[in-house]
């Protein structure tokens, strides 16, 4: 029956429910499972282990690439089955628990995880759940719609289950590059010069001894919920191409650019957007999540390629470029995410990376992950690993949020995820400030003059100018620089009278 998905005559033998291989995970496990922003991921077997943690109670740590969908996570929290979890995730009823404290979270670089786990820096995994196209008669599998860990889990894990997703096209099979750098010491370089760039193979091996089962399934991605541009992400948009027309004037970048590198969410969809009516061209990416905006770019011809690891689009793009995968497959490839969040990658290309932050403070610093510097939001993701390496850092963010009762430029960010060395532009829809070439005290009036909205930016020059009596080479107020968290605690809002 699935002699086109299960090339391999011995692995075909293996086929069961996924209640069946939920069974082989018992308590205290360590799983893996493929998936990288809600695409390419468990759809089965997890959601079947939850069942069975409800009737027959147990915990697990799990990792991932990043975000699952089909709100597995909340299934596993809902049935008291998770106990850690790693590295990156944004489901609402998760978050919920990891900030009571009742799941534990490690919040990690995602171009890490793969080597932190080949060091031995975690525990060994028990058992791997990578969902695939199909398995070729070498018993190597064909990853979906994402690569993320899946290759490194497949090689680490004691037992594996893939789940046969007859759902996505085989258009796909050709699409992923698949490559590893080895074990330390003796780790080899990613000959990786162009975003187009090909190094490895449109599989990942394994050993088939390892599976214990495999599961059909026939359920699509969750969509990526990506909202159509509003005024503000439009104006950041719109300040961003009008900088990178500059940089050209200058002779700094040409109409290519340099590649770019996006982070998920509207206003970086929005961003991304900007270029389609822009001056720009033969524009080619190389990211983490190809979004509705990289196929609107390759689409309109301005973008040559794109590189990644994994799609992630909404619901009516999914039917649309799937329908008809061939017209993209000599544009795109797909890449395990310490390949493509290497930093030795990301700087020989010159990466200009695009980043969404929580809040930002007047000398750079950026908070990407937690509200109110103790509850997290999702995960830092793969911002750190472009942020520091990137020819360009840029983070974008609206300048209020909550009917303005909240600024996202503040005195002192709550958090550190990126510090003022690491950040290069920060954007608002106000302005631009960029922070290239100038001291802490120059970057602060920059971004109080250009991203501060006008509600706040008397009180921030204020909170600055008395910094600056006291002194210092970045100039704070100790006994205030949090003060702003505590007013909008006790009022509502951050504003308060001068």
């Amino acid at each position: 029956m699935y002699k086109d998905r299960i090339l391999n005559a011995e692995l075909a033998q293996k086929l069961m429910s996924s209640e069946k291989a939920a069974a082989f995970i018992s308590d205290k496990m360590v799983v893996a499972s493929s998936g990288f922003t809600k695409a390419g991921d468990s759809k089965a077997v997890l959601a079947a282990l939850a069942l069975k943690a409800k009737v027959d109670p147990l915990k697990i740590t799990l990792i991932t690439g990043a975000s699952l969908g089909h709100d597995t996570d909340a299934a596993l929290v809902n049935a008291d089955a998770l106990s850690l979890r790693l590295p990156f995730q944004v489901d609402r009823v998760l978050r919920k628990a990891i900030n009571a404290g009742e799941v534990l979270f490690i919040d990690q670089h995602l171009g890490e995880t793969a080597n932190l786990l080949k060091a031995n820096n975690f525990p060994k995994i028990d058992v791997a759940i990578i969902e695939a196209i199909r398995i070729n008669e070498d018993g190597s599998i064909v990853p979906t719609t994402s690569v993320g860990n899946s290759a490194s889990f497949a090689e680490l894990a004691d037992k594996i289950i893939i789940e046969i997703n007859t759902k996505v096209p085989f258009a796909l099979c050709g699409l992923h590059d698949i490559f590893s750098t080895g074990e330390y010491p003796n780790r080899t370089e990613i000959p990786i010069t162009s975003a187009s760039t090909r190094i490895g193979t449109t599989s990942i091996p394994l050993d088939i001894s390892k599976i214990i089962g495999i599961v059909i399934t026939e359920i699509v991605d969750s969509p990526a919920e990506i909202a159509p541009p509003e005024a503000s992400t439009s104006a950041i948009s719109k300040h961003l191409v009008n900088f990178f027309s500059e940089e050209v004037k200058k002779g700094n970048l040409s109409k290519s650019l340099m590649p770019l590198q996006a982070g998920i969410g509207k206003v970086a969809n929005a961003v991304l957007t900007g270029f389609i009516d822009s001056e720009f061209e033969n524009l080619t990416m190389y990211s983490e999540v190809l979004q509705d905006s990289t196929f609107d770019l390759l689409d309109s011809g301005k973008m040559l390629f794109a590189s990644g690891s994994s799609i992630t689009v909404s619901e009516e793009y999914y039917e649309s470029i799937f329908s008809d995968f061939d017209k993209y497959k000599d544009k795109i490839v797909l890449r395990p995410q310490d390949i493509s969040n290497a930093a030795e990658v990301i700087r020989r290309l010159g990466v200009i990376s695009i980043n969404t932050a929580l809040e930002c403070d007047i000398y750079g610093n950026v908070n990407s992950t937690h509200v109110g510097g103790t509850d997290m939001m999702n995960g830092i993701g793969g911002s750190g690993d472009f942020a520091r390496n990137s020819y360009l850092s840029i983070f974008v963010t609206q300048s209020v949020t909550k009917n303005n009762t909240i600024s996202r430029i503040v005195p002192m960010v709550s958090h550190t995820d990126h510090t003022e060395h690491d950040v290069d532009i920060i954007v608002t829809e106000q302005g631009l400030a960029d922070l290239r070439g100038l001291a802490p005290r120059q970057r602060a009036l920059t971004i109080i003059k250009n991203c501060v909205h006008p509600l706040y930016r008397e009180q921030m020059q204020d909170y600055f100018d008395r910094s600056c009596e006291r002194g210092g080479h970045t100039p704070h107020l100790l006994e205030e620089a949090f003060s702003w968290y505590q007013i909008l605690k006790e009022t509502g809002t951050m504003q308060k009278a001068l």
